[in-house]
């Protein structure tokens, strides 16, 4: 089963985006967005981006955590991932984003 991204509207009246893995489990988290076909921008960005190792940015969090971004060649984020509790789930993560993102099929939610 692949990934889909979920969009939907937050509390702000912004447009967000998550990829969640065929398990359903999330793993990567867009910034809010003025409306939605920049949020679908987004969705394209991290389809071309995420196969290209040289995109993620593998970060150590002030609690100790692990996490990534993923970058646009323009070097902005366009996701985020949830905090991990090794390097190694952190390394996955990254695995899962390049095997899912691709060929996500993008879905409308409620926040």
């Amino acid at each position: 089963m692949s990934g889909t991204f979920e969009v939907y509207e937050d509390k702000k009246n912004e447009f967000r985006f998550r990829l969640k893995a065929g398990n359903g489990q999330a793993l990567l988290s867009s910034e809010g967005y003025k409306n939605k076909s920049s949020c679908l921008n987004g969705i394209e960005s991290v389809k071309k981006n995420a196969l290209d190792a040289a995109r993620y940015e593998s970060k150590d969090t002030a609690a100790g955590k692990f996490m990534f971004n993923l970058k646009a060649a323009n070097h902005q984020v366009i996701g985020t991932s949830q905090s991990y509790a090794s390097a190694a789930s952190r390394d996955n993560g990254i695995e899962s984003v390049k095997n899912n993102a691709p060929e996500a099929k993008v879905v409308d939610v409620d926040g």
